[in-house]
């Protein structure tokens, strides 16, 4: 397995080890000791499985106060998939860092708390599944505007398919302090 930082250094690329032959392959998609080595070491409670057609923007979600640090694999498909840092104090506050993920390269991303989560399909259909570390709180769903200006995200797609909650969601500029996680002082 390797891991390595994204451009945000908090969001990681993990790569398991995948073993092929004549059958198909084998990987581990989560081992708590083995991601715990890289420093994940989050309890994850719910996963969550996720289809879409091509053109598909899910985001840009979070929750607080109950925040969530995720990890995100592609079961079917290929996705963009984007984290933007929302804490507050953070020296990279505002940044957004995208990977590629895909069923067939079997890369995941891990997302701490603290950052907003999106994607867009890539490909005809994708499912994306993944493992959250708290509970789906709907009084503390929060999001941001997926085509904020001030994000800049270079998304694929110019006029995606949108849920009529993430077609509306405020920018970042917009969002009160109150509704934003703080980084920890311990965090770069």
């Amino acid at each position: 397995m390797r891991v390595s930082p994204s451009s945000i250094p908090e969001v990681l690329i993990i790569e398991p080890d995948v073993f092929r032959d004549n059958r198909g392959f084998f990987t581990e998609t989560y081992h708590e000791e083995r991601y715990g080595r890289f420093g994940i070491t989050s309890r994850f409670v719910q996963d969550n499985l996720s289809f879409s057609v091509r053109g598909t923007l899910r985001g840009l979600h979070y929750q607080y106060p109950r925040a969530q640090a995720k990890l995100i694999s592609v079961l079917q498909g290929e996705v963009l998939d984007v984290a933007v840092d929302i804490r507050k104090g953070s020296p990279s506050f505002g940044k957004w860092t995208g990977i590629e993920l895909s069923a067939e390269s079997m890369r995941q991303a891990y997302i701490p708390e603290g950052f907003a989560h999106g994607f867009c399909v890539l490909s005809e259909t994708a499912v994306i599944l993944y493992k959250c570390t708290d509970f789906y709180a709907p009084q503390n769903e929060r999001g941001l505007l997926w085509c904020d200006p001030d994000l800049g995200i270079e998304w694929p797609v110019r006029d995606p398919i949108l849920s009529g909650k993430d077609g509306n969601y405020p920018c970042l500029k917009d969002i009160p302090p109150e509704h934003l996680p703080v980084a920890k002082e311990d965090e770069p």
